[in-house]
């Protein structure tokens, strides 16, 4: 009950907020090309989609995000795993990752651009290296979240170092890792929106470019809010594989709300 409240209140701020935005732009009369009124941007959003405009934008974004993330979390579960289970990796290849994953993507967007071309595989690899560190790091914090004292309960009973990492240490690793991965699918929507910026010849970033050259604001806001509900999409879907996949932690809350 508490979890329908809590959306209930969420969706009554948003409905106040886009009613306050109404009255205010209308009573001041706001020029459309500074900020457009919600009625005339929902009127904008729901022509993108009767004239057919926004599809082929909206699949070609849809594929880079989907790709991007799961080439991402690919990656950084391989590489989290190699350095979490192997010791000398952590100090030959994870500083080279920080340095790489601190470099602007905006900054080195343009080379992927000439390396892969004005297609969707530049937006996939820009999305991919975006989301990848993320999934990195909850990798190898949750390989660290396995107690010294199962471990060596593990080795007593005979485990083998692959035993122990499959039925221990992964198995402690999953909530946090799933944390990552919820993360990352945020970033890969910013990674492909800024591979489209960059250079594209199709897909919501470039959509957006070609809009606001044309001062159509209101077009540039109704594709915003497509975005917006992509990226609230992919997150849920994040959200919801860690919940069944992580089962145990579920029931662990509904445990604790219970007692309490």
């Amino acid at each position: 009950m508490s979890r329908w409240r809590s959306r209930f209140e969420v969706l009554s701020l948003f409905v106040v907020f886009v009613i306050i935005w109404e009255i205010v732009v209308r009573f001041l009369e706001v020029p459309s090309y500074i900020i457009p009124a919600p009625s005339l941007i929902l009127s904008r959003l729901a022509d993108l989609f009767q004239s057919g405009l926004i599809w082929p934008h909206l699949i070609t974004t849809g594929l880079t995000i989907l790709s991007g993330l799961a080439l991402g979390i690919v990656a950084g579960l391989a590489f989290g795993a190699l350095i979490g289970v192997v010791p000398p990796a952590e100090r030959l290849i994870y500083p080279y990752l920080v340095a790489m994953q601190t470099v602007p993507k905006i900054a080195i967007a343009p080379l992927f651009v000439l390396w892969f071309g004005y297609g969707i595989t530049s937006k996939i690899v820009i999305s991919a290296l975006i989301s990848f560190f993320p999934v990195l790091v909850s990798v190898i914090s949750g390989l660290r979240a396995a107690e010294r004292d199962q471990m060596d309960m593990m080795r007593v009973f005979g485990a083998s170092r692959w035993q122990s990492f499959l039925h221990l240490r992964l198995y402690a690793a999953l909530p946090t890792i799933f944390a990552g991965i919820e993360i990352a699918s945020i970033l890969a929507v910013i990674g492909a929106i800024v591979g489209e910026f960059v250079g594209a010849q199709e897909g919501l970033g470039y959509l957006i470019t070609t809009l606001n050259f044309n001062m159509d604001v209101a077009g540039v806001f109704a594709t915003l809010i497509i975005l917006s509900a992509i990226g609230l999409s992919v997150h849920a879907l994040a959200r919801y594989l860690g919940r069944r996949m992580v089962f145990w932690r579920r029931a662990d809350e509904k445990s604790a709300v219970l007692s309490h």
